[in-house]
């Protein structure tokens, strides 16, 4: 199995490249310290399987939703693992929808990695139990509150410091649309103005 792995800290490619080739059915055929990093290996490596990290620096995709939905439009049927510290229950089921295959939080990357890319080579999803338990505590919760993937998108983006209008520009779509996703992903969360949405944003660890 061919595998592009992405990640801004070359220590941890290393670690993961490790990792993964001990099973010398599969090989790291290219690697990638930024979302447009990734974009060119995936267009020079023919590959089987990508792992990247969620929060990848550069370029027009620097916001994790905006780059996992780039490559299911791009390369749909190519499996997606995401090896991330991200643990918000929103954030990890936008993740999920945009078609990822496999979410492995990094510090169990060592025992289970190797049992999610089993897991996507035989066409199943993985989710590993730092993950399902995140998403089990917010369901038991009664946590109801879904942001579309485009409003996600937005919120993150605002809450990392860009305008509406520099929002707009990078995502392609006109400023009153942004606008109005900002708003309404705020309504949803009760938030009532951009203090308060930094503020939720960095506690929930959207940032």
């Amino acid at each position: 199995m061919r595998i592009v792995l992405a990640d801004d800290h070359p220590i941890i490619r290393n670690g993961v490249r490790t990792l993964l080739e001990r099973d010398h059915n599969l090989k790291v055929v290219a690697e990638a310290a930024s979302a447009d990093d990734l974009h060119r290996a995936l267009d020079a490596s023919p590959c089987d399987l990508i792992i990247t990290d969620f929060n990848m620096p550069g370029g027009r995709m620097s916001d994790g939703l905006s780059l996992l939905g780039m490559l299911h439009r791009k390369w749909p049927t190519l499996p997606v693992i995401v090896l991330t510290i991200v643990s918000n229950p929103g954030v990890l089921r936008s993740i999920m929808a945009t078609g990822v295959r496999g979410l492995v939080n990094k510090s169990e990357a060592l025992g289970e990695l190797p049992q999610a890319v089993t897991a996507v080579a035989q066409g199943r999803n993985y989710v590993g139990a730092a993950m399902e338990q995140s998403l089990h505590a917010s369901e038991a919760m009664n946590d109801k509150v879904i942001l579309s993937i485009r409003e996600a998108e937005v919120f993150r983006l605002f809450s990392s410091g860009l305008t509406v209008s520099q929002i707009a520009k990078q995502l392609n779509r006109s400023v009153k649309t942004v606008s109005r996703q900002k708003v309404d992903a705020m309504a949803k969360l009760g938030i009532g103005n951009d203090i308060d949405l930094y503020t939720y944003a960095r506690e929930h660890g959207l940032l």
